[in-house]
């Protein structure tokens, strides 16, 4: 793939629906708090912090049936690219789903890649998922396959990368972003929420990519996620235990309620119509010491007066997720730790969620 050609459509005035998005002025408290870009030097002029993401991978689906037989397999419609032109393609796309389990809880969650259809090529998709069950992914899709023309196969030879602006008042928008990065096979923007920005898939090194990009520090890219609300991984999606719509699949655009039958669909199908989610994950930070190896995923987050809150789920330091009851998160929390101590946290509501949640 000719990298320079297929970003050519993200020249001014010829990007197609992939590349209608602009990056929103993220208030500075929530980035600046972040630390995407902490330390950065702003006579050196870097405007992007570029975060390699060791912890992901991609699993590549290719076929004449691979896009029927992932539809059957996710929550959400496929990101479908457009038509190649000549030799390259102006709109590779992302999208978010989950792989369910047949009682309706989350297997893996995946960033979902539609990469540009030739005539002498299959249709091919690329998942990214969290590199420790890349294997386990692989026998689920080769599980299911049974006869359709569908070749899955590990994609080692992409990196995954995350881009975020370190200050958006001085990134300029997108444009320098879209138009200079030319080397790159695929840049998106992270489908789950603008406060992520966005995704490079690349042999090369990220912030060499990115005119105005520096290299990241991976701690400060998964302190930015948490505060934000976004879970990741299986740390924070149990395989088997978490579920969808408790885990805002729906606010991270990551599910169709209008799409075909998939695995998993009835009780979420079920949950939606029904209108109650009593628990959600809510992005949580500690006001107190937190002890040296962490708080324990699982532990309980109790109100002042003892009563069960939820349960905490995965963090980093002083930010995390915890699973709570929605009607409780407005007074006091706090966890008992292993050594009988107790850690205050504040749980709060993004605010790129929906309205009506707030």
């Amino acid at each position: 793939m000719a990298a320079a050609a297929l970003l050519r459509g993200a020249a001014p005035g010829c990007g197609g629906p992939a590349w209608s998005w602009r990056l929103r002025a993220a208030p500075r408290r929530h980035l600046a708090h972040s630390g995407c870009c902490q330390g950065a030097d702003s006579a050196s002029g870097a405007t992007w912090a570029c975060f390699l993401l060791g912890e992901r991978a991609l699993v590549r689906v290719r076929g004449p049936d691979s896009a029927p037989f992932l539809l059957g397999l996710l929550t959400n419609e496929l990101p479908l690219p457009g038509p190649a032109v000549g030799e390259a393609s102006t709109s590779a796309r992302a999208g978010y789903a989950h792989f369910l389990n047949v009682q309706g809880r989350t297997l893996y969650d995946v960033i979902l890649y539609g990469l540009p259809e030739r005539s002498s090529e299959q249709p091919t998709f690329l998942l990214e998922c969290d590199s420790s069950v890349v294997d386990a992914l692989q026998r689920h899709l080769l599980l299911h396959k049974i006869r359709r023309k569908v070749t899955v196969e590990p994609c080692p030879e992409l990196r995954v990368w995350a881009v975020l602006p370190c200050a958006p008042g001085e990134a300029g928008g997108v444009g320098p972003l879209r138009k200079k990065a030319v080397c790159a096979p695929v840049l998106t923007r992270d489908p789950r929420t603008y406060r992520m920005g966005w995704r490079l898939l690349s042999q090369d090194e990220g912030s060499a990519l990115v005119p105005g990009g520096r290299l990241g520090d991976l701690q400060d890219y998964h302190r930015h996620r948490y505060q934000q609300g976004v879970p990741e991984g299986v740390h924070d999606l149990p395989p088997g235990v978490a579920l969808p719509l408790e885990s805002n699949l729906a606010f991270m655009n990551g599910i169709s309620f209008t799409k075909g039958c998939y695995i998993g669909q009835e009780l979420t199908a079920r949950t939606h119509h029904m209108g109650v989610i009593r628990k959600r994950l809510f992005p949580v930070q500690f006001s107190g010491a937190v002890p040296g190896g962490g708080i324990a995923p699982g532990a309980s987050v109790l109100t002042e007066s003892g009563q069960a809150a939820g349960k905490y789920r995965a963090g980093l330091g002083d930010v995390g997720l915890a699973l709570l009851r929605s009607e409780k998160i407005k007074g006091p929390l706090h966890i008992r730790t292993s050594e009988s101590g107790l850690v205050a946290l504040t749980a709060s509501v993004p605010d790129w969620w929906p309205t009506a949640t707030k």
